[in-house]
């Protein structure tokens, strides 16, 4: 893959090591990985640093989930020839940026969080009066921007982390993006990429500044992202000349909304290890099989003839992820008349779920018994991701005046 990609079409997405995978994890975010790692440049990372935010107490949980978390990614399909897999810890790059960006950022932009508070509340049993905890939303930002990611996939309540990226990146452009001979340098920059798209440059810059024309902003991006014969530095003078503003050193990334997460827990409340309600996906079948068969039911039914309400009973929203619409029918009418017991409701909810898993443990089978192959996999995406995240430190260095000769 070249390094050399839009921005936009660069995806990055992360997860914390804490604990075996489970199904939640499968249907909240690994699907909606391959899925994407086969339309955009796709960077996912082991955010074991951001695990210690939380479990700095208890490291080894991290040190242990590591590889396995990995192992559970390419059992699922994430591809290392379709996306770069790497560990956040083996880019030093993230670290250093965070800490430029913790020179500018304001200390209220991070006390509002709604997060910071929130996960204080929740998790009352640590202590979380660090600033590692109250910096981790700027460590976050650093991930995106080191890598000039376009898009970040996330769940409507991360949405204001991505806002919070992007007023930092809007706010470190508007500090360093304004060199002394930023005008002249950016017009250089216009007679390099010709006549012609200089004069079409030119025509949307003047609509888009004079008129506030959203199309022709959108044109001139487009042109610019297709310029092979200017360097990235011209390229990001050009991006920000065209908004009337500075350089764009750290272009804003845009959040990429995912469908909230269908996936319940065995008790019917969202599925988490806190709640102990889980089918991890490395679970024996047999496992499996008798968590379900074990799941709460609705408390209407307690013989065999009750009627019952499928909407009031956890098993009801396994169908809703895993059956098709003739077997929820089946399920409704047969629930509803008692025509049917709850164990004969559970079965294709267990056919389904050992369906699914089938193949995923297969191949995590395989890939646990080359360990050499997975830690090769990581290794080779850490030097990736290090080459392309130095790229843009030796920009951002140079840009705040670090970048001695």
């Amino acid at each position: 893959m070249n390094s050399v990609v839009p921005h936009q079409q660069r995806v990055l997405s992360g997860m914390r090591p804490t604990g075996r995978l489970h199904l939640g994890h499968y249907h909240g975010v690994l699907k909606n990985w391959l899925k994407l790692q086969q339309e955009y440049e796709c960077f996912f990372f082991v955010a074991d640093w951001h695990a210690l935010t939380t479990h700095y107490e208890s490291p080894q949980i991290i040190s242990e989930s590591v590889w396995e978390m990995v192992i559970d990614w390419l059992a699922a399909g994430v591809d290392p020839q379709h996306a770069t897999i790497f560990l956040q810890s083996r880019v030093p790059q993230h670290a250093e940026l965070h800490v430029l960006l913790s020179m500018i950022t304001p200390l209220s932009w991070l006390e509002r969080v709604p997060t910071y508070k929130d996960q204080q509340l929740k998790l009352k049993d640590k202590d979380l009066s660090t600033y590692g905890f109250l910096g981790y939303p700027l460590l976050q930002a650093a991930d995106i921007l080191i890598y000039r990611a376009g898009m970040v996939p996330v769940g409507e309540d991360q949405v204001v982390h991505v806002e919070l990226t992007r007023e930092v990146a809007r706010r470190f452009n508007h500090l360093y993006g304004r060199e002394p001979d930023y005008e002249e340098r950016a017009e250089a920059a216009i007679k390099k990429i010709g006549k012609k798209a200089g004069k079409i440059y030119r025509d949307a810059r003047r609509a888009y500044v004079e008129q506030g024309d959203q199309e022709a902003l959108e044109k001139a991006r487009q042109l610019l992202e297709n310029q092979q014969n200017i360097s990235l530095g011209d390229k990001e003078r050009l991006f920000g000349y065209l908004e009337g503003g500075g350089r764009i050193i750290l272009p804003e990334p845009q959040p990429m909304l995912t469908p909230a997460a269908k996936m319940p827990g065995l008790d019917g409340q969202k599925m988490s290890k806190s709640y102990d309600n889980t089918i991890s996906l490395r679970d024996d079948p047999q496992v499996i099989e008798k968590a379900l068969r074990r799941m709460p039911t609705d408390p209407a039914r307690v013989r065999r003839d009750d009627p019952g309400n499928p909407e009031k009973c956890p098993v009801w929203a396994f169908h809703q992820v895993y059956s098709q619409n003739e077997t929820r029918e089946w399920v409704m009418k047969g629930c509803r008349s008692a025509g049917i017991g709850c164990i004969e409701c559970k079965q294709p909810v267990i056919d389904a779920v050992l369906l699914e898993l089938k193949p995923v443990q297969e191949r995590a089978v395989e890939f646990a018994k080359d360990p050499t192959l997975v830690r090769n996999i990581v290794m080779e995406g850490c030097q990736r991701a290090r080459d392309i995240a130095e790229e843009t430190m030796t920009t951002v260095r140079e840009a705040i005046g670090l970048g001695y000769r």
